[in-house]
């Protein structure tokens, strides 16, 4: 690698981590937004809210990415044209094609991010978050003991707490158990806490009463204590944690185990989402290849280069748009998958057909001359004087 490819290679990843991580902590923040009642009404801390929402990250990354790319390319086009670079360097004898190399390197980088993400990291990741969604579940103190409800635990079992105070202290314990036919039994203490060991998990009250109403009795034995374990193991057992399609890793959509239940009944989405983890590295080509075609040609100070930018985002849109149609389709006719591979092939050769050519996209003469009218007249009104 030459001293020019290694400036604009160093020049493009760099831009495409400042545009990554900003439009990740962009769409991040949003994401979050929604998960935001583990801490409200859940009661969970800041550090499993984090926890949860930065695990569905590289998820994103797999969409963000090659956009990101795109940016970057843009940004550092841009960059060479307007400091006149791309045009010494053709005239030096540099070739588009040649000048695009180092574009190809920077997106065989961001490719191979986006295969390791898809194919381990973000699989793993959402596995993460399904058992640890199942541990919050599964958290008595987090998801029963609400200070202010009623909670019915089971049929004719409630519990209510008036209030948690620091350090998990509850206050003011109410627990009315009906579960037995035979008898009914109400507790009430004046505060207590949750306790986990081996032996299950324990809600130990302290300074309280029990009544206990029996049947064919008509005054209930009424028990003052000091301490009091009731036993809440029954309902903090976290729940089996079963994985979907997304949770599997790649090899396991390729090569899956014959007795996979979920393959054997859903073997056309299995398919179309390994499908989508292989397509994904392709799409840093092709953003960028689509980048470089309508950016990177030499051209003169008259060329619009504006032009060519918002043509660049259409086509891309466009393109990334359609592989997102063809891979909903493929989850109902697996003969779909091989036309998101042929949407590709023909973009990508596409704009390298046109890079090789050198071929500058220009809007039609009419339509350069209808905008350049439209432009003066809005500064010739921008200009005017206002009337006294």
């Amino acid at each position: 690698m030459g001293s020019i490819d290694k400036y604009i290679f160093r020049t493009t990843l760099t831009s495409f981590a400042v545009v990554m991580a900003s439009l990740t902590g962009v769409i991040w923040i949003t994401q979050a937004l929604r998960g935001i009642d583990l801490m409200t009404s859940q009661g969970q801390t800041i550090l499993t809210f984090l926890g949860l929402t930065g695990l569905a990250v590289p998820v994103l990354v797999l969409v963000i990415a090659p956009i990101a790319l795109m940016i970057a390319v843009a940004h550092t086009l841009n960059r060479l044209a307007t400091d006149s670079e791309i045009i010494v360097m053709n005239a030096a004898g540099l070739s588009p094609l040649r000048l695009f190399r180092p574009f190809v390197y920077a997106s065989l980088v961001v490719a191979a991010i986006v295969l390791l993400i898809g194919a381990y990291i973000a699989p793993d990741g959402l596995r993460r978050i399904a058992r640890w969604d199942s541990e919050i579940t599964a958290d008595v103190l987090a998801n029963v003991l609400q200070p202010g409800r009623f909670t019915q635990l089971e049929n004719n079992l409630t519990i209510r707490v008036r209030e948690r105070q620091p350090g998990g202290v509850l206050v003011g314990v109410f627990i009315d158990d009906r579960r037995d036919p035979n008898e009914r039994v109400t507790i009430i203490a004046d505060h207590g806490s949750v306790l986990k060991n081996k032996d299950g998990s324990f809600l130990v009250l302290d300074d309280g009463h029990l009544e206990r109403f029996q049947a064919g009795k008509q005054e209930p034995a009424l028990v003052a204590f000091s301490r009091y374990a009731f036993d809440m193991s029954k309902f903090s057992r976290a729940r089996d944690v079963t994985y979907g399609i997304r949770e599997r890793y790649l090899w396991e959509l390729m090569w899956p185990q014959p007795n996979d239940a979920l393959q054997a009944r859903l073997p056309t989405e299995f398919r179309s989402e390994m499908h989508d983890r292989l397509l994904a590295p392709i799409y840093p080509f092709f953003f960028a290849s689509v980048a470089f075609a309508f950016l990177g040609l030499p051209r003169t100070t008259r060329q619009s280069r504006n032009f060519s930018m918002v043509s660049a985002v259409l086509v891309a849109f466009a393109v990334r748009l359609s592989g997102f149609a063809l891979s909903v389709t493929a989850n109902h006719n697996f003969y779909v998958a091989g036309l998101q591979y042929l949407l590709l092939v023909v973009a990508i050769s596409a704009c390298v057909w046109l890079i090789r050519g050198n071929i500058v996209i220009e809007p039609p003469a009419k339509l350069t001359e209808q905008l350049a009218t439209l432009n003066a007249s809005l500064r010739r009104l921008v200009r005017r004087p206002m009337p006294a």
